[in-house]
């Protein structure tokens, strides 16, 4: 790759994909017993609530701290056999709008990434999946074939995704000022800074507002319907409290099944 040849970077959720990849490896490791009904109403509590809200630094990290000790000893091979169950749920989710994008920067001779908070197995698993050109998200030490609950490198998260494109670039010879990166979100703003051409897709207040002061190009079509569909869902949910644990308060029975009901749709 000639060293003027520029690349495109694409966050996951809410960019690639409607939602959170997340709410799916829950749902897949709910259903092989890796994990019971409360954290799995934990995350999909969480989902809608990223879907609603946006990111947050405090929910990322928690999120990034559940799932190291979440996975401490588990068999790296346990949980690549939850692959089918996971890309059953996400790709139905992908927007096509955006994977036409990606495309379209292959075909013009620039590799396409997936960038993401989420684990670095996720990543390159969509990438294979979508034809991409490789996938660069968190990496969680292996010993022995076996989690050992703890990070191997930076978690690809606000600076830490920047952080990751600089270190991939330098590897293969690319110009991030020929670069695009894609993502919806305020915390990746360090991520679109670091390249010549930052695109806001279904941009939340802050990063709307950062993009349309800088001129940034903006693409929005994010399904409205399903969004009012979800704030109706979570607000007769019947949330109390601060509380700590998995939920962000008390979920009644009735109020779980419908968010059971709204999260499989």
């Amino acid at each position: 790759m000639s060293e003027d040849r520029g690349a495109a970077f694409f966050d996951l959720d809410k960019t690639l994909i409607e939602g959170s990849s997340g709410v799916h490896f829950a749902r897949a490791a709910y259903r092989s017993g890796m994990i019971g009904r409360r954290e799995l109403l934990g995350d999909l509590w969480a989902n809608v609530r990223f879907r609603l809200e946006g990111s947050t630094d405090a929910a990322s990290e928690d999120i990034r701290d559940r799932i190291l000790d979440a996975i401490a000893g588990i068999p790296v091979k346990e949980l690549q056999r939850l692959s089918p169950g996971v890309l059953a749920g996400v790709l139905p989710r992908i927007y096509p709008e955006v994977l036409r994008t990606a495309y379209d920067h292959q075909d013009a001779g620039r590799p396409a990434f997936i960038v993401t908070a989420a684990s670095h197995e996720m990543a390159e698993l969509m990438a294979h999946v979508l034809v991409l050109d490789g996938g660069i998200g968190t990496r969680s030490k292996v010993i022995n074939g076996v989690y050992t609950g703890e990070p191997d490198g930076p978690f690809t998260y606000r600076s830490g995704k920047a952080q990751a494109i600089v270190g991939v670039a330098a590897e293969r010879g690319i110009d991030l000022l020929a670069s695009y990166a894609y993502s919806d979100s305020e915390s990746d703003l360090p991520m679109l800074e670091a390249v010549g051409h930052p695109v806001a897709v279904n941009p939340d207040t802050e990063l709307e507002r950062i993009a349309r002061e800088r001129g940034w190009r903006i693409m929005r079509f994010d399904q409205l319907r399903r969004r009012l569909r979800i704030a109706a869902a979570a607000a007769g949910i019947g949330i109390v409290g601060g509380g700590g644990g998995y939920l962000a308060g008390r979920l009644r029975e009735g109020g779980s099944r419908t968010l059971l009901r709204l999260l499989r749709s």
